[in-house]
């Protein structure tokens, strides 16, 4: 069992930046890879960022590409996403998920999901 919470959302006029932190607890953060998702209004969840346990490799959406950065510190069980220059666009929960399976882009492919955080960007 791997219990996730996140941190950091809030509400940021369009071209500022946020942290999320997504801290875990229970079992073996190490050997999980992680991401982070994003659901907005009416909309399904989508795949924004994920990084190894390793962090070695990680993987960006393409809609947030040199915009978004996804990190993690093992030794402190967390797991961060940077975003900057935001845009309306970006407003949605964010929720971040942890991966026995390796680096992966599908919701189906996380075992154990945060409650999600609010982002509100404004125009």
């Amino acid at each position: 069992q791997v219990q996730l919470v996140e941190s950091g959302g809030g509400l940021v006029q369009a071209g500022g930046s946020l942290r999320f932190s997504c801290a875990a607890s229970g079992r073996a953060f190490i050997t999980y890879a992680m991401g982070w998702f994003r659901q907005a209004p009416a909309k399904e969840r989508e795949f924004v960022a994920a990084i190894t346990w390793s962090a070695k490799n990680t993987d960006i959406a393409d809609s947030v590409k040199g915009r978004f950065t996804i990190s993690r510190d093992n030794a402190k069980n967390t797991v961060y996403l940077q975003m900057n220059s935001l845009k309306p666009e970006d407003t949605a929960v964010y929720y971040c998920a942890s991966s026995y399976a390796g680096i992966a882009t599908r919701t189906d492919e996380y075992e154990y999901w945060g409650q999600g955080t609010q982002v509100t960007v404004s125009s």
